[in-house]
């Protein structure tokens, strides 16, 4: 990231800080600061970075330098600004906070606040006997190093199991265990997309998986997709794919997240036909994959089509049992999984024997848990659409037929000027361009049905009342930020 942003560059950024609701109630020179600190709040203007001239970001945005003089006096003010004389204005944070790689943090003590930004479900109960379970068969590994690069044997055939159960015929040599699904997705891009190299994805996508391709640097393209229930334009995805020829494809065809559309079975066979043809290999997330609602029929798994070992399929059990217990995988050919188990010994060797025992066990009782847990999703997902009928009823929401998000359509670009005002109240929220690039997405914001009923009834009743008033009072308190899960 450079550490100069330039006048037209912090405007595309900014957007439309001049035309939100409610504007009329502050001066321009206010809403300017406030939209500021919306982007580091957001993460999307780091901290440290020099911003333009006063004159030339007035230029950029068409306003006097007056507003800018001002917008700058009130953000040095806040904390949120310094500037040395001959030198410039960079970014920073008020006093007494401090900055992790993944955003701001604070002291977690807020007890109230109800976090709508991790789509993540609490342990199951039958988490903690597993653990008792997994404690008695340790001893059969003690004898040895503990070092199993593609994982313990008694997991991978778990696991190569419920594929075979799909309708996928899966060996344990297809399958390597890793610390989590977003671990798979890194390995993965070690082993395939050399830096720089084109990548497809969606758009709206996961947050981390666009951050994790950034960290190769690699060319991003976008297929953007419907917010009706089709999701996918079939013409576009597999067109994108022949023009642009990716080094790799990105897909969610579960209940994408986050907006939970499931790609049909034609279409899948025909992504992985056009994918080979183009030379694209696909990696596709099957991190949802478990969570039908209301006996949604699902279609076989995307890597059925692959005839020529294009297919690297990544998942995992933070969303289904519990993102505490760090177990995901990957399931490729047996050849890409001893390539991949060479490149993971240069991260971080194998993961922990303990928690791939609790995960098997937890395997073995998957029909009982992840039964319970869709029961429990559909409650919690009407539980949030009632709430958001009676109480912002212009906002466009679709069911979604799994998983535990829903995909918002807000009545104006407002998502980050929301999630800010959101905080204030005690509601964490992840707005629309944190699934995106360059800033887009402002319209939408993504709801997780992850929380208790009653927490999201009260969610979306804070949300509702700072809905008409997001940008009238200044934003005095910095918390910290959601973490997307």
């Amino acid at each position: 990231m450079t550490n100069l942003v330039r006048g037209p560059q912090l405007g595309r950024m900014l957007g439309q800080w001049h035309a939100l609701p409610g504007r009329r109630r502050s001066p321009d020179y206010i809403a300017l600061a406030g939209a500021v600190r919306g982007l580091l709040a957001d993460g999307r203007l780091p901290l440290g970075v020099r911003l333009p001239a006063e004159r030339e970001l007035a230029e950029a945005l068409r306003v006097s330098r007056t507003t800018v003089t001002a917008a700058y006096r009130e953000l040095r003010e806040t904390g949120h600004l310094k500037s040395r004389r001959g030198a410039g204005s960079w970014t920073t944070l008020p006093g007494g906070h401090r900055v992790a790689s993944s955003g701001l943090w604070t002291p977690q003590d807020d007890l109230d606040m109800i976090d709508l930004g991790c789509a993540a479900l609490a342990a199951p109960a039958e988490l903690g006997g597993a653990a008792r379970g997994a404690a008695e068969d340790l001893p059969r590994y003690l004898g040895g190093a503990g070092y199993h690069p593609t994982g313990i044997v008694e997991l991978r055939a778990a696991v190569a199991r419920s594929y075979t159960d799909r309708g996928l015929t899966t060996s344990p040599e297809q399958i390597m265990v890793t610390n989590g699904v977003q671990h798979a997705l890194d390995l993965v891009l070690r082993l395939v997309l050399p830096p720089g190299a084109g990548v497809l994805v969606e758009s709206p996508t996961y947050p981390n998986a666009l951050a994790a391709f950034a960290a190769r640097r690699a060319r991003i393209s976008t297929h953007g997709l419907s917010t009706e229930r089709a999701g996918w334009d079939a013409d576009l995805l597999l067109g994108s794919l022949r023009q642009t020829r990716p080094r790799l494809a990105y897909l969610i065809p579960e209940f994408q997240n986050p907006t939970g559309h499931l790609m049909p079975t034609e279409l899948r066979e025909r992504v992985v036909a056009t994918a080979h043809a183009s030379g694209t290999d696909l990696v596709v997330d099957e991190s949802f994959v478990d969570l039908a609602l209301d006996g949604t029929e699902m279609p076989p798994p995307t890597a059925v089509f692959d005839r020529h070992s294009r297919v690297v399929t990544i998942g995992g059990m933070s969303k289904p049992y519990w993102g505490g217990l760090r177990i995901g995988w990957i399931r490729a050919s047996a050849p890409q999984v001893q390539r991949l188990a060479a490149t993971r010994v240069g991260v971080d060797m194998a993961g922990p024997v303990l928690d791939q025992l609790v995960a098997v066990r937890l395997l073995a009782d998957a029909d009982a848990i992840v039964a319970a847990r869709r029961r429990q999703l559909a409650t919690q997902r009407d539980a949030l659409l009632a709430a958001l009928r009676d109480e912002l009823p212009s906002w466009r929401v679709r069911t979604p037929l799994g998983g535990v998000t829903l995909w918002a359509e807000l009545d104006g670009p407002i998502a980050s000027a929301l999630a800010r005002a959101a905080e204030e109240v005690g509601v964490r929220l992840a707005p629309g361009p944190r699934f995106g690039l360059d800033g887009t997405l402002e319209r939408f914001l993504r709801l997780p049905f992850t929380l208790p009923a009653t927490e999201l009834t009260e969610a979306v009743r804070r949300i509702a009342a700072v809905r008409y008033d997001i940008d009238r009072a200044e934003r005095s308190l910095w918390r910290e930020p959601v973490v997307i899960a």
